[in-house]
């Protein structure tokens, strides 16, 4: 019989036929008989989840309808159907499913490719047959033969579907019974929304909310420092004493001291130079790309993970869903082997430092499924590499570059500390001067940012001429996350947790969702309102504040919930846990939400009578129409009168400051802000100045 493969989608279903001769089929392909199938196979595919967990009103009508009365949502067992609008292609696979007698799955290498996988073929109802494992990094037509030849038995596979049930149940569970309990407890309180509540995506959306928070608490504080202009035989530098002070008069105490009072001679008491070097970086996991693509272009994590799929299926890079940072000796040797032709695309030849793989890079312990994400085998052509769109091109790039730099030499400069004597006072200075560019020169724009002044020639026990200040700072508050830095925070939130073992436990499983899910989860909050995202600038709505407001204190709001949870989800997937155990500590979960939850919206101080979430409250009657006002809505604030063509906005960000509801409202009444500070200039620059209103339009005033 001829063995069915089954593939995730039919892009994947197309990569694997590239491999073999193949006749195109309705739903399927046929592949030809060859040495690998001896007498042909077919391939088919889903549509991502063909299969799904029914509605609850599937198992009682006394779900259909959203009441108190009727939680907790907890089935004695578990029903699944085929999605809406995928049976035709569900009924092609059960088909060809009934007549073989070898199943391979070929879905994704990861948790939820076993999922859907398994979620069809039980929809089936097939029994008896043998179950292979389709199991590669790479789409390249090699590696897809040899694939198929070294066939993995379905061990591995069966646990990893046992842990994706769980946590796609768990999941079921907690949204159903939470969304249903805060949407009603909140709409009894006047808020006429759905709060969608999610096992990752709350805790997320808790972690963005404590830091505006944090921004919207900060006062900003004077500090003061004591600075030296010195003229040396040489040229100019500037050095700083040891204090940094909330009194300007401890400042002034210091250098009255030590006899100072502006200009003053002082002498080069220390010149040390040492030489650094700094090592190429690591090679790209999913996120550590997502962060850097996001910091170079702007692009948010679910463009990246996009891009990188479809460079994937076009066989230019390894799989992308990966959180390894290394590679085996076996990628190693292809990519040193093709080290030159890869510079060759990048038009950015350099002598190789070495060939021989280092522990950085290459380690074969430290590689699980899968690997860093790499370039393949396969060089692209220069027609292929002009018809990649703008942002293939830079992702491509980007992993290439980065795989280069393994090869190249280390960035080496030379760092000099200098200690300057004013009657007494010492002065340091750091300064920087570039030796090597080493891997460097790959990323051209990394060379641009902000380097450590360079200083003159200067020797030991030189005489100086010095000017000496007291300097006022002030303290800055915490910045916003960008959506890279999204990613980078759900992966490390350890760091936000109190308890020692829990930090631990964030550690290990590294932190909120997975490297492959975590795009998704931030896209989810976005649809579900709880964050916009101006400019890059991740902002927590007021629908979202509420939802914080309502679940402070309780375990949905803590990272080391979630993080317990996947703990236990991967020793299901290592046969070392059970999900009818995971699934009976869900339904105690979600009964104590239900028995807590009332009592607990009322100690954070949730008013019986709530207005809809801020993002609509009225700030000032619009200075343009006199008939509107104006509200806070999606990074701008708007006329409640736009539909009837009043177009007075204000951004929700402006030259880099966030302007707050009641810097709004001075504007609308008075025309102008007090002295606003924190603005940032084109140039990087830090300003403060007043904002007026000038025919509807902002102006500053210095």
């Amino acid at each position: 019989m001829k063995p069915v493969i089954v593939a995730e989608k039919p892009s994947q279903a197309k990569a694997y036929a590239d491999a073999f001769k193949t006749t195109k089929r309705d739903g399927y392909i046929e592949i030809a008989p060859n040495p690998i199938f001896p007498e042909g196979a077919y391939i088919t595919w889903g549509i991502g989840h063909l299969v799904e967990l029914r509605e609850p009103k599937a198992y009682d009508p006394k779900w259909a309808k959203w009441s108190l009365a009727a939680l907790p949502i907890l089935p004695a067992s578990y029903q699944f159907q085929v999605a809406r609008g995928k049976a035709q292609q569900f009924g092609v696979i059960k088909k060809l499913i009934k007549q073989t007698d070898t199943v391979i799955n070929a879905c994704d290498v990861d948790r939820e490719g076993s999922n859907i996988f398994y979620s069809i073929y039980y929809q089936t109802g097939a029994k008896g047959k043998t179950i292979k494992r389709l199991w590669i990094n790479s789409l390249e037509v090699d590696e897809v033969r040899k694939g198929f030849q070294e066939l993995r038995d379905n061990r591995q596979d069966l646990l990893l579907y046992e842990e994706a049930r769980a946590r796609q149940i768990s999941d079921w569970l907690v949204g159903m019974n939470g969304s249903r309990l805060y949407s009603l407890l909140l709409q009894a309180k006047g808020i006429r929304e759905v709060f969608a509540i999610g096992r990752v995506q709350t805790p997320t959306v808790f972690l963005i909310y404590q830091r505006e928070k944090e921004i919207e608490a900060f006062v900003p504080e004077p500090f003061y420092e004591i600075e030296g202009i010195f003229d040396a035989e040489k040229g100019r530098y500037k050095g700083k004493a040891k204090l940094k002070s909330k009194e300007r008069k401890e400042a002034e105490e210091l250098l009255s001291k030590h006899g100072i009072s502006g200009k003053a001679d002082g002498t080069v008491t220390s010149v040390k130079t040492t030489e650094k070097r700094t090592p190429p970086p690591q090679l790209h996991s999913l996120s550590t790309l997502q962060a850097a693509a996001n910091r170079k272009w702007k692009y948010s994590p679910s463009k990246v993970l996009s891009v990188m799929q479809g460079l994937y299926e076009k066989k230019l890079v390894s799989y992308p869903r990966t959180d390894a940072q290394h590679i085996t000796t076996s990628e190693f040797a292809y990519l040193a082997n093709q080290v030159e032709a890869y510079q060759q695309l990048i038009g950015n030849p350099f002598p190789i430092a070495s060939k021989a793989p280092k522990k950085r890079f290459v380690d074969n312990a430290k590689v699980q499924e899968h690997y860093a994400i790499i370039p393949t085998k396969t060089l692209p052509t220069a027609r292929k590499l002009e018809s990649l769109a703008r942002d293939e091109r830079n992702l491509y790039e980007e992993v290439l570059r980065t795989t280069l730099a393994m090869f190249h030499r280390d960035y080496r400069y030379a760092e000099t500390k200098v200690t300057t004597n004013v009657n007494g006072l010492e002065f340091f200075t750091t300064g920087k001067t570039e030796l090597e560019q080493g891997w460097k020169e790959l990323f051209p724009a990394a060379r641009d940012a902000k380097q450590e002044p360079s200083l003159p020639e200067l020797r030991e026990q030189e005489a100086v001429k010095s000017e000496v200040a007291v300097k006022e700072g002030m303290t800055t508050p915490p910045k916003p996350y960008t959506e890279g830095q999204l990613i980078a925070m759900m992966k490390t939130c350890g760091k936000f947790v109190d308890d020692v073992e829990d930090t631990e436990i964030l550690k290990e499983i590294e932190g909120l969702g997975t490297e492959a899910t975590r795009s998704g989860i931030i896209e989810t909050i976005k649809r579900h309102e709880y964050i916009t995202v101006n400019k890059n600038i991740v902002s927590i709505t007021g629908k979202g504040r509420i939802l914080c407001q309502a679940i402070e204190g309780n375990l949905l709001s803590s990272p080391s919930m979630t993080a317990k949870w996947e703990t236990y989800l991967k020793k299901i997937g290592n046969g070392e846990g059970s999900s009818e155990v995971f699934l009976t500590t869900i339904g105690k979960f979600i009964q104590k939400l239900l028995d807590e939850v009332p009592a607990q919206m009322q100690k954070n101080g949730l008013p019986e009578e709530m207005a809809m979430p801020g993002s609509k409250e009225e700030i000032a009657l619009c200075p343009t129409c006199k008939k509107g006002m104006i509200v806070s809505s999606k990074g701008y604030y708007n006329c409640t009168e736009y539909a009837n063509g009043c177009k007075q906005s204000f951004p929700a960000v402006f030259l880099k400051k966030r302007l707050t509801a009641k810097q709004i409202e001075y504007l609308c009444t008075k025309g102008k802000t007090p002295v606003l500070k924190g603005f940032v200039s084109k140039n990087g620059k830090k300003f403060n100045a007043k904002l007026l209103l000038e025919e509807g339009k902002i102006k500053m005033e210095f």
